[in-house]
């Protein structure tokens, strides 16, 4: 298999991350400095940092309730950062993003290939949210959040249409948004644009993993069920 999808499956980290450890110069291959996409197998001597890898440790699949301020990166020289705030006795890295100004359910793990398939934009899996906003929603903004909203990507220097999605209005100024789309502050991005500014903004379910009464601050592990129908969802046997 190629050198990052081995890296990925033994837990060490996702692919992209691989790849760039491979750009630094930190991966070795039987003595020699790897290159992005060199194939290897079970005997062949994989380093990084001149760290031996080889047995992928048992799989570790977390439900987490972010607390606001917390970041979900595992770049440890941040402050307040998911990894240093969980303590974890193993090393488990973030499926995705949630702001730091958001709260609610976060999949943390040590399964590399996981992460991958769950956040192939392809996939579209569901993402629901729980927004409270600083003014009372009417028709014509429910109408623009479920069909599309114009909003600037910074990145292309360019604007877009986000994709349709379910929107339900649970009070004046209360929403429960599903996304199958993952851009970067999104919701936050897609209410401004329409004349609205976000209170509080939280996560409640990815896909079949729901938040349900998880304090904040706490994780729990998923449960046989949970984790069974998850891999059925992104077509993978456990």
């Amino acid at each position: 298999m190629r050198i990052n999808v081995y890296i990925s499956s033994t837990g060490f980290c996702s692919r992209r991350e691989a790849d760039r450890l491979i750009q630094n110069g930190r991966v070795m291959i039987n003595g020699q400095f790897a290159q992005i996409g060199t194939d290897v197998g079970d005997d062949d001597a994989i380093s990084i940092d001149g760290k031996s890898i080889r047995k992928r440790p048992k799989a570790i699949y977390l439900a987490f309730n972010k607390p606001v301020g917390i970041e979900s990166t595992t770049d440890q020289a941040k402050s307040k950062n998911i990894i240093d705030f969980l303590h974890f006795p193993e090393r488990i890295f973030p499926i995705g993003r949630l702001d730091k100004d958001s709260s609610g359910l976060i999949l943390l793990t040590n399964d590399g290939m996981i992460v991958n398939e769950i956040l192939r934009s392809e996939n579209e899996h569901d993402k629901e949210y729980i927004v409270d906003l600083d003014n009372d929603i009417t028709a014509e903004f429910l109408s623009a959040m479920m069909t599309g909203v114009k909003i600037y990507n910074p990145a292309r220097h360019e604007y877009a249409i986000t994709k349709p999605c379910k929107v339900t209005q649970l009070d004046k100024r209360q929403l429960a948004i599903v996304l199958t789309q993952g851009l970067n502050r999104q919701i936050r991005r897609m209410t401004q644009a329409m004349g609205f500014h976000v209170l509080t903004l939280k996560r409640i379910r990815i896909m079949n993993i729901k938040l349900d009464s998880l304090p904040s601050g706490e994780y729990r592990y998923l449960v046989k069920e949970e984790l069974d129908q998850l891999l059925k969802t992104i077509n993978r046997q456990q």
